[in-house]
């Protein structure tokens, strides 16, 4: 009788979960404008965050007709070339956004208007700043129209009054802790969201 044990199976590793693509959308071309302060502290954030992987779209870089065309010229497909692949490649957005006059600005709503399936069934979270408001009007604005083009906005947000009281010279926060426990509230809520939303389209398109 042979009595040599059998080898063990080796074990089975369970299969990585692929970071979840978010895309930061920097909503200002303002000159002078404050918004690179603010991406610059989120995205220190999101390189502590091994579940993300980060691409930033910045509308500044840009330069996108305000005539909407359903046959744009070589010269706005170039421009488009600069953006579209960034979005449709995203499983989530975070879209940063100061407030002018009660609302977001037009350069954002812009970028938002040359696209449409590339937000369709994808998480979107908000990082905010302004004047005493925080920029939280811009961003109940940018709810209603995230909701029309079926992309899921999450509770969790990210606001910042007075914003430049906030920061020092070189950029830094003043006192963090509370935005950082913001921000990650926020972004586990984009995760949550991000991972159920690509898991239902692999087994189920959206719209079918």
């Amino acid at each position: 009788m042979n009595t040599t044990a059998a080898p063990s199976a080796a074990p089975v590793s369970a299969p990585t979960e692929a970071p979840v693509r978010v895309a930061v959308v920097i909503g200002s071309n303002r000159e002078g404008r404050f918004g690179p302060v603010v991406a610059d502290w989120l995205m220190s954030l999101l390189g502590e965050r091994p579940d993300f992987a980060v691409d930033v779209i910045d509308v500044a870089a840009t330069d996108l007709p305000t005539a909407l065309s359903y046959d744009p010229s070589a010269e706005v497909r170039a421009e488009l070339a600069k953006v579209t692949p960034k979005l449709a490649a995203a499983d989530a957005f975070v879209v940063l956004t100061p407030e002018y006059n009660h609302s977001y600005p037009a350069s954002l709503k812009n970028v938002i208007d040359w696209h449409h399936a590339e937000w369709q069934a994808k998480p979107v979270g908000f990082v905010s700043y302004g004047g005493i408001s925080g920029g939280l009007r811009a961003v109940e604005h940018l709810r209603t129209v995230f909701a029309e083009l079926h992309a899921v906005t999450v509770r969790g947000t990210v606001s910042f009054a007075n914003a430049g009281s906030h920061f020092d010279a070189s950029g830094a926060h003043r006192d963090p802790e509370a935005p950082a426990a913001a921000a990650k509230s926020m972004l586990d809520q984009l995760a949550w969201w991000a991972k159920a939303l690509r898991e239902a389209k692999e087994a189920r398109p959206y719209g079918s």
